[in-house]
């Protein structure tokens, strides 16, 4: 995916406790601060390592300075690891949400429930790509939120309908059916199967049959194709869910079992990758065991901190982040808090007060000022719901 196109993901919704560092009872403060941790490298934190980067050359610096590139076709670095992560993530969460909801409405009304969220999660993509401000041919009709869309509807009817050997089965299929379009279908017009960019089935299916706007010129990164395994990754979440939420197996099993099986996940992705490359912009199937693998070992660490070993006094920030991460990457793109840095402490002020250092003071300043927003907004309890 496009780094311009950047990700967020979505808050399954329910308010936080009154005590500012715990979310409520039955809420697991590991999800919320494990989303958090993913929208904060969005909204700044890989701008100030790049600044960072600019005026200290130090190895680990510069080694944090590649991890926030994305690949530009194949391969893995750790910024290609935030969009599969927000995916997975409402996977998990829908788990929860939707049990519920299945044990009070019915599965009725958790398929409504469903169906209406689907919908405004993927307006607001449109919005936020422009809405219709534009011709038909330039809106964007698929794209980072619209595609969190889809997996959320796809995960979430196949979660009400099937148990979890169906739903293995369903991921399954979904990474072994794309890895054969993709490896044995020939190309319309272009020859035998490929994985090069602007040559393969996805993108040619993305240039025939997407409208409106696409990321890369004919194709997109949030394409057609691509959707179905980005459901797989979804489904990875919903499978950690389950796992977590089963009072059966204790905590410290649930750590071993997601460590285990994310290193697992990682370990046969990049062997998948010797085939079949791992390539996020086209979701290889090897990308989405790799990018699950390191989910969920990152939901083991969190939970393991958070929710079993309660040691929870850092993770504040976080939470403020994770439990509105749409309010506020919608906030990002009409406020800019990096324009907002700029008006107070920008220009020839930063050169004279912080020398080299001005924008990364710059940078600094506009993560503050997204800090103080989302604490306000957990403060005073104020969530967008979807």
């Amino acid at each position: 995916m496009s780094k311009t196109s950047s990700q967020a993901g979505s808050s399954e919704a329910s308010a936080p406790a009154t005590d500012r560092t715990r979310p409520a009872a039955e809420r697991l403060l590991s999800l919320d601060a494990l989303r958090g941790f993913n929208m904060f490298w969005i909204l700044g934190a890989e701008a100030i390592v790049h600044d960072l980067a600019k005026v200290h050359r130090g190895p680990v610096v510069r080694m944090l300075d590649r991890q926030m590139d994305p690949k530009p076709w194949e391969g893995f670095a750790f910024y290609d690891l935030i969009f599969p992560l927000f995916v997975f993530i409402a996977g998990v969460s829908l788990v929860f949400s939707l049990s519920k909801l299945i044990e009070t409405k019915g599965r009725g009304g958790a398929i409504k429930r469903i169906l209406i969220r689907s919908l405004i999660l993927y307006l607001l993509g449109i919005l936020y790509y422009g809405g219709f401000s534009n011709r038909f041919a330039d809106v964007r009709l698929l794209g980072v939120l619209q595609r969190i869309a889809l997996c959320y509807l796809s995960a979430g009817l196949l979660f009400c309908f099937l148990r979890i050997n169906g739903l293995i089965a369903v991921v399954v299929a979904l990474l072994v059916g794309y890895w054969s379009l993709l490896s044995y279908v020939p190309v319309p017009g272009i020859g035998p199967p490929s994985l090069a960019e602007g040559r393969n089935l996805a993108n040619y299916i993305d240039a025939q049959y997407l409208p409106g706007h696409k990321w890369d010129g004919d194709h997109d990164p949030e394409g057609l194709l691509s959707t179905l395994p980005a459901v797989a990754s979804c489904l990875l979440g919903v499978l950690a869910g389950l796992l977590l939420k089963n009072h059966k197996v204790g905590p410290y099993e649930k750590v071993l079992c997601l460590l285990i099986a994310g290193g697992a996940g990682v370990g046969l992705g990049f062997a998948w990758g010797i085939e079949f490359p791992v390539i996020e912009k086209l979701w290889t199937s090897s990308f989405v065991l790799v990018a699950g693998g390191y989910s969920a070992m990152l939901l083991g660490a969190f939970y393991l901190v958070l929710d079993v070993w309660q040691f929870r006094h850092w993770a504040g920030p976080l939470v403020w982040i994770g439990v509105n991460p749409i309010t506020l990457y919608l906030l990002e793109g009409i406020v800019n808090f990096r324009d907002l840095a700029e008006r107070c402490i920008g220009g020839d002020l930063s050169q004279i007060v912080f020398h080299q250092y001005g924008p990364l003071a710059v940078r600094t300043l506009a993560v503050l000022f997204m800090l103080a927003v989302a604490r306000f907004l957990y403060v005073r309890q104020i969530f967008l719901r979807v």
